[in-house]
C-alpha cells in the first residue's frame, strides 16, 4: 500500500512541476508580450479558470498525501526514503503552498477587483509594473520547490523499489 500512495504522491508531484514550469517557460513570457489591459484581462481569465476541480484534486491532495506518505515511511530506523519524502514534503508546504497563500493568492485577489474598463492607460501600466515581476518570481519559487520535491520522490520510489 505505501509502494502505491508514493506512486500516486509522485505522479501528483509531477504534475504540478509540470505545471508551474509550463507557466514559467510558456504562459508569461506569451503575456509580457501583450498591452497592459489584455494582460490584466487574461491573467483574470485564466486565474478564473485554473480554480476547478482537476487543479484542486492535485494542488491539495498533496497536503494529505505527502504528510501521509511521511508517516508511513516513518519507521524506528530512519531510512533514506524517509528522508528524501520529508524533504520533499517540507518543499512542497513551504515553496508552494505558503508561497501561494502568502503570496500569489493576495496578488491574484488584488487583480480579480480589479475594475479594468475604468482604469486609465497610466492605472494599469502602473498596477502591471507592482505585479508582474513580483508574481512571476514567487511562482519561479514554486516551480524550483515543486521540482526539487518531485526529484526527490522520484528519488524515494528508487528507494522503494531496492528493498
Amino acid at each position: 500500500m505505501n509502494t502505491i500512495i508514493l506512486i500516486i504522491t509522485t505522479l501528483s508531484l509531477g504534475l504540478m512541476a509540470g505545471l508551474f514550469y509550463s507557466w514559467s517557460i510558456s504562459v508569461t513570457p506569451g503575456l509580457a508580450k501583450i498591452s497592459d489591459a489584455n494582460y490584466l484581462q487574461a491573467f483574470q481569465s485564466m486565474n478564473r479558470a485554473i480554480l476547478n476541480p482537476a487543479f484542486f484534486i492535485f494542488f491539495f491532495g498533496l497536503v494529505i498525501l505527502l504528510p501521509l506518505i511521511s508517516f508511513l515511511s516513518y519507521k524506528s530506523q530512519l531510512s533514506a526514503e524517509f528522508w528524501y519524502i520529508l524533504s520533499a514534503t517540507i518543499l512542497y508546504m513551504a515553496g508552494i503552498m505558503a508561497v501561494t497563500f502568502l503570496g500569489n493568492v493576495p496578488m491574484n485577489n488584488t487583480l480579480e477587483v480589479l475594475q479594468i474598463q475604468s482604469m486609465s492607460a497610466g492605472e494599469m501600466a502602473s498596477f502591471r509594473l507592482g505585479f508582474e515581476s513580483k508574481w512571476n518570481n514567487l511562482n519561479m519559487i514554486r516551480t524550483i520547490c515543486s521540482s526539487l520535491s518531485f526529484v526527490l520522490s522520484i528519488i524515494a520510489c528508487c528507494q522503494n523499489a531496492g528493498k
